[in-house]
């Protein structure tokens, strides 16, 4: 096989697995990310066809391989390892898979990462982890914020004016956006005046004494698919879970 077709299989073959794991997971797709991982994972390849390089092609050297790529495409946090280690068993499930075929040409093999990516998706309705994230983009003035959001159907915040679901984000992304410190968020009473717009947006938590929460509404959300004008209330608190979101959402999605 040519080097050339080798390494756009296997980068076409990579990026599949790649973007395919994201989906099974539940978290955004982000294709920019899983094309670097893949191109990782073509050149690794390729160098295993030189003669003074098919030492790379033994299980150690795949496996540090199958990492590298779930680094580029997922980062370094505790959802990334997940995320990795089902990247590589779909790979190896993908190997087998061409084991029982007797091995196949450029479009065989392409197929065959496509319909085990489709297998396991109907298999598993879609997603492997328990929770589904989505990517949210806000704009307020000359900024913009890239955020991930948990979509959570027991978010019922909603605006007392519209009934319309409301976005929550955390502190840090709230500072990022609109300058407010996390002690501001903590008084939204005494911090109402700091920027103009502010509202104060009532809440209540389970195992917890109801409060308020400022809010901001933002003429530029975009959470999934939806996109429109939408109310953003700001947590003083972290919202993190070990998928690493930084809001969540109830139903603008």
């Amino acid at each position: 096989m040519y080097l050339d077709v080798v390494l756009l299989l296997n980068f076409l073959v990579d990026f599949l697995l790649l973007l395919g794991t994201n989906r099974l997971m539940g978290h955004p797709l982000e294709p920019g990310k899983c094309a670097l991982g893949a191109l990782l994972g073509s050149v690794y390849a390729g160098a295993c066809m030189f003669p003074r390089l098919r030492f790379l092609g033994s299980w150690l050297w795949r496996l540090v391989s199958l990492w590298a790529m779930g680094c580029i495409a997922y980062g370094l946090n505790q959802s990334a390892l997940r995320r990795s280690l089902v990247f590589a068993f779909l790979s190896f499930a993908l190997g087998g898979l061409m084991l029982c075929l007797g091995g196949g040409g450029f479009f065989t093999v392409g197929a065959a990462a496509a319909g085990l990516c489709l297998l396991c998706m109907v298999c598993f309705g879609g997603k492997l982890g328990s929770q589904t994230l989505v990517p949210v983009e806000l704009t307020y003035g000359d900024r913009m914020l890239h955020l991930t959001a948990l979509l959570d159907t027991g978010n019922t915040l909603k605006d007392p004016l519209t009934g319309r679901p409301v976005l929550v984000v955390n502190a840090q992304a709230a500072e990022k956006l609109t300058g407010l410190t996390r002690e501001q968020l903590r008084r939204p009473v005494e911090s109402m005046g700091t920027i103009p717009g502010l509202r104060l947006i009532p809440y209540e938590a389970v195992g917890q004494s109801g409060g308020m929460l400022l809010g901001l509404r933002l003429g530029q959300v975009r959470i999934g698919k939806w996109t429109g004008s939408g109310l953003v209330a700001f947590a003083p608190e972290g919202l993190s879970g070990r998928d690493g979101y930084q809001a969540l959402t109830g139903g603008m999605v």
